[in-house]
């Protein structure tokens, strides 16, 4: 039986979401914040590491060719494949064919079975839970570049969460060593609701608004253009650092005019 869960839910809801501001927008190849990315380069990107994360949920020895492929390129392997996807007449409906091909394979996968990937192997929650982060954070450019607001309030706990895991990520790509204490983190969405990680009494902790949390950790905020508090020189570093995508360290955004 498919397995239902809220963050399968909400990634399809994204998905949907991102598809219709995309449809509105004539003119695929306007720019978007991210430097040098159009639109369609945006969707190329969601569209490859969906077929390729279908990959890994269905066909492992498929993966695992896949797998020795990136490894000849590291640091080149995504973006070489999102180019060749961005040269495909039928982007919009090839994007169609795999998010809806992926969501449902990750539905219908064993939950407790961890899934390949080029990082550790992640369980069907645990991947769509990634790929919600990612189609959300991309989404954000899309919707920028059309002048609108991507509102998808529901993923939003999701992305939060996969935010405050990878906390030791962002301090060890950038070459640096973890705190060995955790951090706290809490919470407001747009509705007043309440959402925190953490033991609850750590000395360093992060607080504001769950949106700004969320762009923060996927780079598509400047920190001194959120409402987020540091409490601890950890924790305000963390923030100058914060990554839950994958790869080597994001450049950011540039301040826009905001206050801490």
């Amino acid at each position: 039986m498919p397995t239902s869960a809220p963050v399968f839910d909400a990634l399809e809801a994204t998905s949907a979401a991102v598809a219709a501001i995309a449809d509105a927008i004539d003119d695929w190849s306007i720019p978007t914040p991210a430097e040098g990315w159009t639109v369609a380069h945006q969707i190329a990107h969601l569209t490859w590491t969906d077929e390729v994360s279908l990959v890994a949920a269905t066909d492992p020895d498929g993966f695992a060719d896949l797998l020795k492929r990136a490894m000849a390129d590291p640091l080149g392997f995504v973006d070489a494949g999102a180019e060749e996807v961005v040269a495909d007449p039928d982007l919009r409906g090839r994007w169609d064919i795999g998010r809806a091909a992926l969501a449902g394979a990750l539905r219908d996968a064993d939950p407790g079975t961890p899934l390949p990937w080029f990082g550790p192997p992640m369980r069907p929650a645990t991947m769509a839970n990634a790929r919600l982060m990612e189609t959300w954070a991309h989404g954000l450019d899309v919707a920028d570049a059309a002048g609108v607001t991507l509102d998808v309030p529901e993923a939003l706990p999701h992305v939060a969460k996969i935010a405050y895991k990878t906390r030791d990520f962002a301090y060890t790509v950038n070459g640096e060593t973890p705190p060995a204490e955790p951090f706290d983190v809490f919470l407001v969405a747009a509705d007043g609701s309440e959402l925190s990680f953490g033991p609850g009494d750590a000395a360093q902790r992060v607080t504001g608004s769950l949106e700004d949390f969320c762009r923060l950790a996927t780079q598509r905020v400047n920190v001194t253009d959120t409402d987020l508090v540091a409490t601890g020189d950890d924790a305000a570093h963390w923030l100058t650092i914060a990554q839950c995508f994958a790869g080597a360290p994001g450049a950011g955004r540039a301040p826009q005019g905001g206050t801490s």
